[in-house]
C-alpha cells in the first residue's frame, strides 16, 4: 500500500466555529483584574481597548462553540485548510519507530499561523466602526499578519516592533510596510512609556512587554482606535483553534490519533491552536494524549516561572493576568526566536499547566537551530526559529520512542517558515550563535518585585 505523506481537507471542511476550551475546563481560569480597582474584569471594562466582539469573547466561559463570521471564513479560505504532513524524511533520519506529523501553518500569505487571529481581530474592529489599530510584534510574524489583515479590512495600522528584532529582521519590517503599516522600533520616543524606558536605559533593546505598553498607549490616546494582540489573551487562543480542529479530521484521514501534541511557546497562541481541540477529548472522553509546550531556555516562564497575577506589559497598562510569569520587567536575552521572548503565559494555558493537563520543556537556542536544520534537510522546509523549538521537542519524543522501542504518534505545529530569518541561520551555520542561561538568582530577583496578589 502506497504511503501517503500529505493530508489535505477540501475547502468546505474549513471549521465554521471556534472551540472555546474554557467552557469545558474542570477548573476555570482565575479572572483578570482591573489594573486600577483590582476587581475582576468584565467585558465592558475592555471595550475602551478592544473591539466589543473581541472583549465579549475574552470573558466568555459558557459557550464551547463560537460562530466564525462568514467574512472571516472567506478570508481564511485564501490559505485554509492547511496541510497535515507525515514527516517520513525526519523519521528516517532519526531511525525512530515514532510516526511524526506536522500541521503546516507556514503556507499562509504571511508565512505563519498568526493570520488566523489577525483576520478575526481586523474584522471585529471594522465591524465596530474602528478606523485605526495598533499592535506590537516580537520577531515580526504577528506584525506582518496584522498588516495584511488590516489592509484586507481597510484599517490603518501602527506596529511597535521590539528594537532588537527591528534590527535583526529587516525584511519582516519591509513586509509590514509593503502591506501599508507604520512600523516603529520599540522602545521609542513617541510614547510616554517608551521615553521613560529610554531615559532609564538608553541602550535597552526592547521586549514584547515594552512594545505592548507603547501600542496600548497609542491606542488609548488616538480617536477611533483599538489595540490588537497576537497571543496570550483568551480570544486569540480561540481564533487559533482552527488549526487543531482541522488537524483532528486530518489525523482521522491518516488513520491515527496523537499520543503527544507539541507547540512552541511564547504566550500560547499556536500551542493553544493545535492543542485545545484535542485536549477536549482528554477532558470529555478520557483520552490520554500528552500536550507539550516547547519554550526557549532563555525565557522559561512555564518551566521556571511562578504562577502569579502580573501585568501583560512593562508599564502596567494591561489588566493583571493570572499567569506563569518571570515578571513583567523581565529583560529577555536577544535570541532569534523573537516571538517566544515574552515574560508570561496566557491565563488558560497557565490554569491548564497548574492543573497538570499539559507539560513544558525548555529548549536551548543551539538545539533549536540544530533541529531546524535537520528538518530543512529532511522535509525541505526551513522553519522559523520559533517553530524549531517544537521540532526539537518532537525529535526528543521520537528519540525516546526509539530508545524504548515503542511506537508513538507525534503531532507538532509548524507555526511558520524561516525564509525571512536567514540571517539567524547564517549566524548559526557560521558558529556565531550561543546559548543563554538564567540563574535561579536572576529569576528570583525579578519575581520578588511582583505585587503579591496570589
Amino acid at each position: 500500500m502506497e504511503k501517503k505523506k500529505k493530508f489535505i481537507l477540501p475547502e468546505n471542511e474549513l471549521p465554521t466555529k471556534w472551540y472555546n476550551i474554557v467552557a469545558d475546563m474542570p477548573n476555570k481560569p482565575m479572572p483578570m483584574l482591573h489594573p486600577g480597582t483590582r476587581e475582576p474584569i468584565k467585558a465592558e471594562d475592555l471595550y475602551p481597548l478592544f473591539a466589543k466582539g473581541l472583549a465579549d469573547q475574552e470573558v466568555n466561559q459558557t459557550d464551547a462553540w463560537i460562530e466564525i463570521p462568514e467574512e472571516v471564513r472567506e478570508k481564511l479560505k485564501i490559505y485554509r485548510p492547511t496541510p497535515l504532513v507525515r514527516a517520513y524524511g525526519l523519521e528516517k533520519a532519526l531511525d525512530t519507530p515514532a510516526h511524526i506529523y506536522f500541521k503546516n501553518e507556514s503556507v499562509s500569505p504571511v508565512g505563519s499561523h498568526k493570520l488566523n487571529s489577525a483576520l478575526a481581530q481586523a474584522y471585529f474592529c471594522k465591524e465596530a466602526g474602528v478606523t485605526n489599530v495598533t499592535t506590537e510584534t516580537g520577531a515580526g510574524q504577528w506584525g506582518t499578519a496584522m498588516a495584511f489583515a488590516s489592509k484586507a479590512f481597510g484599517l490603518e495600522l501602527a506596529v511597535y516592533m521590539v528594537k532588537i528584532s527591528y534590527e535583526q529582521k529587516p525584511y519582516r519590517r519591509s513586509l509590514m510596510q509593503t502591506w501599508g503599516a507604520q512600523v516603529v522600533a520599540s522602545p521609542s520616543m513617541s510614547t510616554k512609556a517608551g521615553r521613560k524606558i529610554i531615559t532609564e536605559n538608553p541602550n535597552y533593546q526592547g521586549s514584547l512587554g515594552t512594545a505592548i505598553s507603547e501600542a496600548i498607549e497609542l491606542a488609548m490616546s488616538t480617536p477611533n482606535c483599538k489595540y490588537t494582540l497576537g497571543s496570550v489573551l483568551n480570544h486569540v487562543s480561540l481564533h487559533q483553534t482552527v488549526i487543531g480542529l482541522e488537524a483532528e479530521k486530518q489525523m482521522e484521514m491518516a488513520g491515527e490519533y496523537p499520543d503527544v501534541v507539541i507547540g512552541c511557546f511564547g504566550g500560547g497562541s499556536n500551542f493553544s491552536g493545535i492543542s485545545f481541540p484535542f485536549m477536549r477529548h482528554n477532558i470529555k472522553d478520557g483520552k490520554k494524549t500528552r500536550f507539550v509546550s516547547a519554550e526557549p531556555a532563555s525565557c522559561p516562564k512555564l518551566t521556571r516561572g511562578v504562577f502569579q497575577y502580573d501585568f501583560g506589559d512593562e508599564a502596567g497598562y494591561t489588566p493583571l493576568i493570572p499567569m506563569y510569569t518571570l515578571g513583567h520587567n523581565f529583560a529577555p536575552a536577544h535570541i532569534h526566536a523573537g516571538g517566544l521572548r515574552y515574560h508570561g503565559a496566557g491565563t488558560i494555558v497557565s490554569q491548564l499547566m497548574k492543573d497538570g493537563m499539559m507539560e513544558a520543556t525548555d529548549i536551548n537556542q543551539l538545539d533549536s537551530f540544530k533541529a531546524g536544520v535537520l528538518f530543512a534537510q529532511t522535509e525541505g522546509i526551513v522553519p522559523a526559529p520559533e517553530s524549531a523549538h517544537a521540532i526539537a521537542a518532537a525529535i526528543n519524543e521520537a528519540l525516546i520512542a526509539k530508545e524504548e522501542g515503542t511506537k508513538r504518534t507525534i503531532l507538532f505545529n509548524l507555526s511558520g517558515h524561516g525564509l525571512v530569518d536567514m540571517t539567524a541561520y547564517d549566524q548559526y551555520l557560521s558558529g556565531d550563535l550561543g546559548n543563554y542561561s538564567l540563574t535561579e538568582e536572576d529569576i528570583a530577583k525579578n519575581i520578588e518585585k511582583l505585587e503579591k496578589i496570589i
